[in-house]
């Protein structure tokens, strides 16, 4: 009998690894390998957006509007204008000083285009007309302007609690939470943040004819710090003298002069009342409506009460660094909420989680890999009457080894596992099947030919993978060069879309070499058959 000539690659990846003791060791590594890298990739909702931009400040004390479009905003708009990547530039102008906001396209890299447009107003400092105080660059940050956690703190109702005291406590919580790992960013919201509230009675203002502007500018005098002097003794010792700022208690306002009226110092204590309170000015303020457990559910007159008004409530936002771990970071931060639950109570404190991105992240992720089990329980049943449920064995089996080194692969790039990458599965799932169902099914057409009873089982395997080769090859390709050019659109939804060009072509790549590897080893392993002695010629 002829030998047969290996022609593919095909046919030489599965001679070279069908009898191979490393193949099977290949396989569980991938596997494992593929399960770490679901479990330590970085859970997000959704994949982040490059998004850069930022705004110039620029202050001149005493200038008009349009003296301040005229020397400010439309010099720097032209000098921005040079910088390559800027796709738009908003230039406002107001009394004492102007305001251009600069927008980048998106996708560029965020630190370079920061820095390019902070070297950009820097080297144009000199144009600036006289009088022009320094310049502010606040660049924009997505990454951590969105909170990933939002808790509600809230006064409980059968509790006396400072309004002040309630709001220390949550500052020290946040600088708690602000120092966990790979947390960014925390802010409070609705807070009333402790002052001096002097409330002045007019009528006694009039009485003494004192004017609002004399009494402001009495109180500025003593509520900054005094400058420190230095002086160094013959000795080479170095003295500080220093002031401490003079407003320490309600007594030392109170006891502030005014003014003198008829010979007499006119105290402020005379002409208002002074206290140490919040910000009462801010008449912004939000309450709360929360369920109750049912542990903690109450029964009043028969009847189950489910909510709760708790009224105010100040609420933190916690953000996180770029690239990390939504799930994670939101766990830790409850975490150290737990910790403070004992003694918020003992205040007269409560929380609320009100939004844990962590959570819908987690759930997003394990939804969708449910739904990847599922379909590939759903192709294992449809293979079954085709091919035989032993073959289809050999398909199902590859489908997780495939999609195990497409996840260990985009762990290794730095990407993230959220709702598009785990789509981009999906939408690959039913084309990395073909190569492996392929390969299978000429196996089990070979094994049926009259022309093959005689030949040994490995030999029809690598020619069966090898016949296949040149066709499967370029069916594949073909397919991946159709999601490449998705990595190249622009704008917001290239930027949304990017994981699918990132990971459905590194999958169908993949998919060939499982098809051609493991397959065929499979198939040895799975599919029985029996070569056929020949048959013996009786003597007459």
């Amino acid at each position: 009998m002829e030998i047969y000539k290996i022609k593919n690659i095909a046919g030489h990846l599965a001679k070279g690894f069908l009898n191979n003791p490393l193949t099977p060791v290949i396989a569980v590594a991938l596997l494992l390998l593929g399960y770490l890298s679901l479990e330590v990739m970085p859970r997000e909702e959704d994949p982040q957006i490059e998004v850069s931009g930022g705004s110039i400040i620029v202050a001149i004390p005493g200038a008009t509007p349009q003296e301040i479009a005229n020397v400010v905003i439309k010099p720097l708009e032209r000098r921005i204008r040079e910088i390559k990547g800027v796709e738009n530039v908003y230039g406002t102008a107001m009394n004492n000083v102007g305001m251009i906001n600069v927008q980048y396209y998106i996708g560029e890299d965020r630190e370079a285009s920061n820095l390019k447009l902070y070297d950009k107003v820097m080297q144009n400092m000199d144009q600036l007309p006289a009088g022009t105080m320094m310049p502010m660059v606040k660049p924009f940050d997505i990454d951590i302007d969105i909170p990933i956690l939002t808790v509600a703190f809230y006064k409980l109702a059968d509790r006396e609690n400072n309004t002040n005291t309630f709001y220390r406590t949550i500052r020290e919580i946040q600088q708690n939470i602000n120092a966990l790992d790979n947390v960014s960013k925390t802010t409070l919201k609705g807070v009333k943040r402790p002052q001096f509230n002097v409330l002045i009675d007019l009528h006694k203002l009039s009485a003494y004819h004192i004017s609002l502007g004399q009494v402001a500018n009495a109180v500025k005098s003593i509520s900054t710090n005094a400058p420190e002097i230095d002086n160094i003794t013959s000795t080479g010792k170095l003295i500080v003298f220093s002031v401490k700022n003079a407003i320490d208690d309600v007594d030392d306002l109170n006891e502030l002069i005014i003014a003198q009226y008829m010979g007499s110092p006119i105290y402020l204590k005379n002409i208002a009342k002074v206290d140490y309170n919040y910000d009462i000015q801010n008449h912004k303020s939000a309450s709360l409506t929360y369920r109750l457990d049912t542990n903690a559910s109450e029964e009043v007159g028969g009847s189950e009460i489910l909510f709760r008004d708790a009224g105010d409530q100040v609420t933190m936002t916690v953000a996180k660094l770029k690239g990390t771990n939504a799930v994670h970071i939101a766990e830790s931060v409850i975490a150290e909420l737990q910790k403070e639950k004992a003694s918020l109570t003992a205040q007269g404190m409560g929380f609320i989680v009100t939004r844990n991105y962590g959570i819908r992240a987690n759930e997003a992720v394990n939804e969708l890999v449910h739904h990847l089990l599922i379909t590939i329980f759903i192709i294992a049943l449809i293979l079954i009457p085709f091919l035989g449920w032993r073959e289809s064995m050999v398909v199902t089996i590859a489908v997780p080894m495939i999609l195990a080194a497409t996840l260990f692969i985009a762990l290794m790039t730095d990407q993230t596992i959220n709702r598009i990458t785990l789509f981009a599965f999906l939408l690959s799932l039913g084309l990395i099947v073909d190569d492996a169902i392929v390969v299978i099914e000429n196996i089990h057409r070979r094994l049926h030919l009259e022309c093959s009873k005689d030949q040994d089982f490995d030999e029809i395997i690598i020619q069966a993978t090898d016949e296949i080769g040149p066709a499967t090859n370029i069916a594949t390709i073909a397919i991946m060069l159709t999601m490449i050019p998705m990595a190249f659109v622009g704008g917001m939804m290239g930027q949304f879309m990017k994981p699918i060009p990132l990971n459905v072509p590194v999958a169908l790549g993949i998919s060939l070499f499982v098809a051609y590897v493991f397959a065929p080893y499979l198939a040895r392993k799975f599919i029985k058959f029996e070569k056929q002695a020949p048959e013996s010629k009786e003597e007459v």
